[in-house]
């Protein structure tokens, strides 16, 4: 009985962390780090890439950490990766190399990087 209800209490706490860390859920400027294969969310852009055993194995980095940028006043800037298209309202104002955005096994210093700027 009491391995029972230890188990139900578990399984909520395990339920409301899940939906307490949805994007959804979140607020301007809030940060998930989910595994590469997870698309990233409209209005969301890719901060940072690395490898990490619990998305699996391999060369390729696998975790990144997602960025939302709903919902920032006009003219704000913030830095993502190149590996997801900006949101809209959102614009590339630069462009350049930074090693947490390296999301291929393939290392380049070519561009993959942007500085977006919200314009509308």
């Amino acid at each position: 009985m009491i391995r029972t209800r230890i188990a139900a209490l578990a399984a909520v706490a395990v339920t409301a962390l899940a939906l307490g860390a949805s994007p959804a859920s979140a607020a301007p400027g809030d940060t998930l780090n989910v595994c590469g294969s997870t698309l990233t969310p409209a209005g969301w852009v890719d901060v940072q890439w690395w490898n990490s055993a619990g998305c699996g194995s391999g060369f390729n980095p696998n975790s990144k950490q997602i960025k939302d940028l709903t919902g920032f006043p006009v003219g704000t800037q913030v830095n993502a990766c190149g590996s997801t298209w900006p949101p809209a309202g959102w614009t590339i104002v630069s462009s350049y190399y930074s090693s947490g955005c390296r999301y291929s096994a393939v290392p380049s210093l070519n561009h993959n990087a942007w500085t977006l700027k919200r314009t509308s």
